[in-house]
């Protein structure tokens, strides 16, 4: 089977990585792109370019940053403090950049035709359906739909979440088994050197590690105690307001 995946260079786009390379034959089969955006955390870039080159794989970035002047909304493209806490706090929604997936996925769509894939993967997950529309499996149904019908006679590649209903949990426990070097991987969303372990997604991150009974391989011992201390902290506060 030949695949085309988007590699954000975080966990569960590395992770779809690893899957669609397991689903492959040989290397040639999989096709690889990451997009700049002009997000903050660009930092993660870097992350796809090594997880690319451990697998030997084609690994293209597009860089759709221009966008950023466009839609600047989120505050992941824009002068707008990265919100902390719980990952599924109203906050949050202030990460949301506006019809993100759908851009990326028409160009990742138009490669895959051109490159001969069978299907086009790309890792949204359960927990994202509450924060980012464009993660809802009803969102991956309609987009491949729309491709489908929008190129009749020219391809019949299926777009597929394979981790639509799999939660940050799951995703990590199916990592271990692959045994993907999650230190090459990067989710903190402000883009400074080291991740600050209060963010959404830095806490999700955490939660993710905890709850698999394995530690952060990307943290030091002493961040991964801080880290620990900061998830449980806002996971108490987020329960208490609900």
């Amino acid at each position: 089977m030949k695949i085309t995946t988007i590699l954000s260079g975080g966990m569960d786009s590395a992770t779809l990585l690893y899957y669609a390379f397991s689903k492959t034959i040989n290397r040639n089969d999989l096709k690889v792109l990451s997009f700049n955006y002009g997000q903050k955390h660009k930092k993660e870039l870097d992350c796809s370019i090594k997880l690319t080159k451990n697998l030997k794989v084609e690994h293209k970035i597009v860089d759709i940053s221009n966008i950023r002047d466009l839609i600047s909304a989120s505050a992941l493209t824009s002068d707008k403090e990265i919100p902390e806490g719980h990952y599924a706090k109203e906050n949050m929604k202030l990460t949301v950049v506006p019809n993100r997936n759908a851009i990326m996925l028409s160009i990742a769509y138009g490669y895959a035709i051109t490159n001969k894939s069978d299907v086009l993967y790309y890792g949204a997950h359960a927990g994202d359906h509450f924060i980012y529309p464009d993660c809802r499996i009803e969102f991956v149904k309609a987009l491949d739909t729309a491709f489908y019908i929008g190129n009749l006679g020219f391809s019949t590649i299926d777009l597929i979440a394979p981790f639509s209903k799999k939660s940050k949990v799951d995703i990590v426990k199916l990592g271990l088994k692959l045994n993907i070097p999650y230190e090459d991987t990067w989710s903190c969303y402000k883009g400074e050197d080291r991740p600050c372990l209060k963010c959404g997604t830095c806490i999700e991150r955490t939660e993710a590690f905890y709850i698999n009974n394995c530690n952060d391989p990307l943290l030091t011992i002493k961040e991964w105690q801080q880290a620990i201390k900061n998830y449980r902290e806002f996971k108490k506060e987020y329960e208490q307001n609900k």
